[in-house]
C-alpha cells in the first residue's frame, strides 16, 4: 500500500504562485514515474507534469514555461512549482505516481487532491 498526502493549494491572485508538494509513503517500493493532473469544474481530468524515474519531465503546452516539476528524497517527494497562474489554472490538482510492481508491471496511486483558486 502506498500513500499519497499533498499538500500547498490554496487562493492565489493571477499572476502569483504556489507551490505544491506530494510524499510518498508506505512500504517498500520504486517509483517508475511521478505526474500532476488538474480538473477544473465541468471539465475533463488533464495531465500537467510528469517526472519519470529517469529524470525526463514532460508538460502540457497550457503550462510550459510557467510550471516546473521536480523531486526530492530519492523521488519518494514530488513538487508542482507553478508560477504566473492564470485564473483558468483553477482546478483540482492531483498527485499521482506509477509504482514498479515487478521488472515489467507498475501500479497507479493517487492522492486525494487540493484545490487551487486563481481569482482576483
Amino acid at each position: 500500500q502506498v500513500q499519497l498526502v499533498e499538500s500547498g493549494g490554496g487562493l492565489v491572485q493571477p499572476g502569483g504562485s504556489l507551490r505544491l508538494s506530494c510524499a510518498a509513503s508506505g512500504t517498500a517500493f520504486s517509483i517508475y514515474a511521478m505526474r500532476w493532473y488538474r480538473q477544473a469544474p465541468g471539465k475533463q481530468r488533464e495531465l500537467v507534469a510528469e517526472l519519470a524515474s529517469g529524470g525526463t519531465t514532460n508538460y502540457a503546452d497550457s503550462v510550459k514555461g510557467r510550471f516546473t516539476i521536480s523531486s526530492v528524497n530519492a523521488e519518494n517527494t514530488v513538487y508542482l512549482q507553478m508560477d504566473v497562474l492564470k485564473p483558468e489554472d483553477t482546478a483540482v490538482y492531483y498527485c499521482n505516481a506509477e509504482i514498479w510492481r515487478d521488472a515489467a508491471v507498475t501500479a497507479n496511486y493517487w492522492g486525494q487532491g487540493t484545490q487551487v483558486t486563481v481569482s482576483s
